[in-house]
Parts: C-alpha cells; structure tokens; sequence
C-alpha cells in the first residue's frame, strides 16, 4: 500500500512528471525543493516544502512534518559544460546534499529511496549500448557527482540497511499527455526546447555542438526516453523497493540512438519550419554517443518505453512549449 513519499527536486522537470505518476498511483507526495531551479507552478501532485538540501535544519524540519516512508530524489545540478567550469558546484548540489539526506532517512527510520542518477557516470561508451556492468569512468564532474552518490548509496545500505534503486537516465525529453507540466529551464542548454526555438523564433540560429564525432553525420548521438516513460519506471522502483527489492540501479533508455541533426530534422517535420543551424565546437565532456540497453529494466521491473519514439516525443515538447510561450506572453502583457 503506498505511504507518504518525499519527491525533492520535484518542482523540476523530472521531477514534477514523476510527482504525478507517484500521485496518480496513490502516494501521499510531498515536494521539498529550493526553487532554485525549479517552478512554484509546475507542483501540482502534493504540497511543497521550500527548503535546501545543502541545510540540514530544512531537511530535519520536512522530515519530522512528513515523516516520509520512502524518498524519490531529483534535486541536484545537471550541466555538463557548467560541472567543468566550476566543480565544487556539482560536488555540493549532488554529492553532499545527497549525503544530507540520507542522514536525514537515517535518523528517521526513512526505508527506502529511488535516485535520479544518469548515463554520464560511464564516460565514453565502449560498446554500441551500454548495460549496468559497463565501464564507469566519467569525463566531466557531474557524472563522477553521480557515480559518488551510487557508491554511497551502496554503503548505507550495507551499514544502515536503506535500500535505493539508481535510475541513470540517458536522455530525458517530451512533456506531459495534457500539458500540466513540461521543460522549463531559465538558462535552457537542452537540445529539444532550442531546437524548437529555433522553429519559432526568427534571427534564432540553433547551434549544434561538434561536427566531428565518430557518428554517422558528425553530431553527438543520444538515447532519448520520452519523461513519461521515465516517470513510469519511477513508480515501479518505487513499487518494487515497497515490495522488499533489494538495492540495484538500472539504466534507462530506449536501445536507440539519434543523433542531434536528426532531431533538429524531426522538429522540422513537425513544425514545417526549415531551422537555421550552424556548427560550434564541441562542449567540454561531451561523448560522442550515449545509448542505453535497457533489458535488466524490462526483465526485472517490467518496464518498457513506450511513448519515446522521436515524433512523439517532439509532439509532446511543441504541444508544451506553445502553451507555455503564450502563458508567458499573456503575462507579460498582464
């Protein structure tokens, strides 16, 4: 029977999709978030706790009103260009804040929690897709923050018996069936949402990072998972941990790869707008493919991706975004 649930990071993007998933399948939700970059109005599944996981006083506070059985945790940065820039960074908003709160767990019996991890833990790939036992070998200081939080999370399970289930996301992309909730980013260095602006916006030109990758036309090839998908293998972590699962991470992705120019194609299919484009070097950290075989996922929590076709997840995005521009402007003439 799902008990009350603690989401933090749950005004963001991921996390607020995964807040309604967990909502809908009965969860009692309670968002903890410091808005730094995350949206007052995307929390809509529970009530909200503004709090830092960076203060151990927020955490001791929204643990002892929630009194939570289980935590699913998205806080955290997530730039790859930014974590070379400035480590520490990365270092404090994933490495140590996690270890925050998972004192916080401890001193309140909190069993179990699902961890927002991700595909840069394993660097470059050395195979054409990548299983859980791949290689872990970061290039950039956000992936080695993520890797740290894996190993962590091993050790408080092993002294303290928290089990967890990493989820390493390779690409995540799309937005709400209805449109609730979506990509917002302030300072946006997604592909999908610039793309897109590129479609909409004149005298925008969409700057594709590296021309030169070892792929078939030269740009970065990813695994995009449409956040839907990955909001339903959320929730059956989640399931699966309040079942009594033991610890495990799984990878999470389609087993499919498209490369940037052909995202930038598939938005133009769907907008019937040409995009101006132009080649900029490639960004710090970068690899030149990420993709997922997902299998222990589907074999284990019986979790597929089934809406995360690269149309659809465009669909999905454009329906987004136009709401979300004329929210917007309808504001700012308010």
């Amino acid at each position: 029977m799902p008990g009350k649930l603690l989401v933090t990071g749950g005004a963001g993007y991921v996390g607020s999709h995964c807040s309604r998933a967990f909502a809908e399948a009965g969860w009692d939700v309670t968002v903890f978030d410091n808005l730094s970059t995350g949206w007052r109005d995307l929390v809509q599944w529970g009530d909200l706790i503004v709090g830092d996981l960076q203060n151990p006083a927020d955490l001791e506070a929204a643990f002892a009103r929630v009194k939570p059985d289980a935590v699913a945790h998205f806080a955290g940065s997530a730039l790859v260009a930014e974590s070379v820039r400035e480590p520490s960074i990365y270092y404090r908003n994933n490495t140590l804040a996690t270890l925050n709160l998972l004192e916080a767990m401890r001193r309140h019996a909190t069993g179990y929690l699902v961890f927002s991890s991700t595909c840069a833990i394993f660097g470059q790939a050395q195979m054409d897709t990548i299983r859980e036992d791949h290689p872990k070998n970061p290039i950039n200081p956000y992936g080695m923050s993520k890797l740290m939080v894996e190993h962590i999370l091993k050790d408080y399970d092993a002294a303290h018996a928290i089990r967890s289930i990493p989820l390493r996301y390779f690409n995540a992309a799309g937005a709400d069936r209805d449109g609730k909730t979506g990509e917002r980013h302030a300072c946006e260095t997604h592909v999908i949402p610039l793309a897109i602006q590129g479609a909409h916006d004149a005298g925008y030109e969409f700057t594709i990072f590296g021309s030169d990758f070892d792929t078939p036309d030269g740009s970065a090839i990813r695994d995009y998972i449409h956040v839907e998908d990955l909001a339903e293998a959320h929730l059956h972590a989640l399931t699966a941990l309040e079942n009594g699962a033991a610890s495990t991470a799984y990878n999470l992705g389609t087993g499919r790869g498209t490369s940037v120019a052909e995202v930038v194609s598939a938005i133009e299919r769907a907008t019937n707008r040409k995009i101006p484009r132009r080649f900029g070097p490639r960004r710090p950290g970068d690899p030149a493919r990420l993709i997922a075989l997902p299998d222990k996922a589907a074999k284990e929590l019986g979790w597929v991706a089934s809406r995360s076709d690269i149309d659809n997840i465009i669909r999905s995005a454009l329906k987004w975004h136009d709401k979300d521009r004329a929210e917007h402007a309808a504001h700012s003439k308010a």
